[in-house]
């Protein structure tokens, strides 16, 4: 999908953009940027996010979980 400079960002794109962060994000920094539920971003990480190729992982510290991703070769 091509995008003009002037399109908006979808919540799926800012999801995408928050786990390519090198820390991450946990659900509840996604769900504070998108206004979403825990399960609605959980469904979007397992859903829609794999659709693009990405591949999504996790890890636990100090009580957090954190969900990264890597694009899928």
């Amino acid at each position: 999908m091509t995008r003009t400079k002037n399109a908006a960002t979808s919540k799926l794109d800012q999801l995408e953009t928050m786990i390519l962060r090198k820390k991450g994000a946990s659900i509840a920094e996604m769900m504070k940027a998108t206004g979403w539920q825990s399960h609605s971003v959980r469904g979007a990480l397992a859903g829609a996010l794999k659709k693009r190729g990405l591949t999504i992982t996790s890890d636990k510290a100090d009580g957090v979980r954190r969900y990264r991703c890597e694009k899928a070769s």
